[in-house]
């Protein structure tokens, strides 16, 4: 059975035949959908043809954005390194991307395949988002505004400000600073980068799919950490199905467990340590049928299995995570996944944007 996004424009739903016509429609403008705040953005669906094109999309991304960002490297330990029942990892250090995590990869992806109009870029954030579509302007010469709540990291702040970035603080949560970027682009008519829901960042973020599965191609499972779930799409996008895919959220901030248990996006719980990167309002729309169709659970961790993976990552491997780029190993860590005896499990450290080590 075709799995269906509804889009909905100026109050009109597309049919399903329209939807069928191609695997995406591409249309800036304003928009209502459910009861989300009626915003300008770019359009698209994702029903079973669009999901399965996303792997030939993602490839040519990569190819696009390679050039502006790293390939970050792996490593390969022992589970017993962290006093685990011995079974192989393989940790992929994306936390070493430019701007300090894999948001960078969605944020070129957004500059250099779209049109940016002479009033810049948009985007609201936790913080990584932020500071990586600051980074991408500053790269390419183009202005940008960001949008980030209180609970926003100083670290991050600090690297928005650093590339040049306009940035405001408004609001306590990451919601509240999406609605402040979306009255600034109806006012300024800058184009706005979503954080997690646009097929752009879909792809950019799929692309750590593509290299991990050219370093680690034995990997039997992946833990990947969900926020928004643009980065679990991108991946689950790109393997579908090749691998196990395990989505890892903190316990306060269960957005992708609560949209699978309700079988849609559903309003979820803003908090916990990882609150400015693993907290919105709910999954995006975009990456929700992607990962009913190829992400097989999501694992459920406390903050404080949280604060102990970013201690035994730093004491093992001398590896500095924030908590939202630690919380997929902290699913390891904490026994919330349990790999199977000669299970080969990859982990992707996603996020360093932290002064957990202050070198003074």
């Amino acid at each position: 059975m075709d799995m269906l996004l509804p889009i909905w424009t100026a109050g009109k739903v597309f049919t399903k035949e329209a939807l069928e016509r191609g695997v995406g429609i591409r249309q800036d403008q304003t928009y209502s959908c459910g009861q989300k705040d009626v915003m300008t953005y770019t359009i698209t669906f994702m029903n079973s043809v669009a999901m399965e094109a996303l792997r030939e999309e993602i490839a040519r991304t990569y190819e696009v954005i390679r050039p502006h960002i790293r390939r970050t490297p792996v490593v390969e330990v022992d589970a017993a390194d962290f006093g685990l029942a011995p079974v192989p990892l393989v940790l992929k250090l994306e936390l070493m991307q430019h701007a300090g995590s894999f948001k960078t990869r969605g944020a070129f992806a957004h500059l250099l395949t779209r049109a940016v109009p002479a009033a810049g870029v948009v985007a609201a954030s936790g913080g990584n988002h932020g500071v990586a579509v600051a980074y991408a302007a500053m790269k390419v010469g183009k202005t940008a505004r960001i949008f980030v709540p209180t609970v926003s990291s100083p670290a991050k702040m600090e690297r928005i400000r650093s590339y040049g970035a306009d940035l405001v603080v408004t609001g306590e949560r990451y919601n509240d600073a999406l609605l402040a970027s979306q009255e600034w682009v109806r006012r300024s008519g800058a184009m706005a980068v979503h954080a997690y829901d646009q097929v752009e960042t879909l792809r950019g973020a799929g692309s750590v799919g593509l290299e991990f599965a050219g370093q680690a191609p034995g990997i039997d499972t992946l833990l990947v950490a969900c926020g928004g779930g643009g980065l679990i799409g991108g991946i689950a996008g790109w393997y579908q199905g090749q691998v196990r895919i395990i989505g890892v959220e903190p316990e306060k901030a269960p957005t992708l467990y609560r949209a699978l248990g309700a079988g849609k996006p559903v309003d979820a719980e803003a908090g916990g340590i990882a609150a400015d990167s693993l907290a919105p309002l709910r999954v995006g729309e975009l990456m929700f049928p992607v990962a009913q169709r190829w992400v097989e659970r999501v694992v459920l961790v406390t903050d404080e299995a949280i604060v102990e993976a970013q201690r035994a990552l730093w004491s093992t491997l001398r590896v500095v995570a924030e908590p939202g780029g630690a919380a997929a190993f902290a699913a390891l860590l904490s026994g919330a996944y349990r790999p199977a005896a000669g299970e080969r499990v990859g982990v992707l450290v996603c996020g360093a944007n932290t002064t957990a080590v202050d070198l003074g």
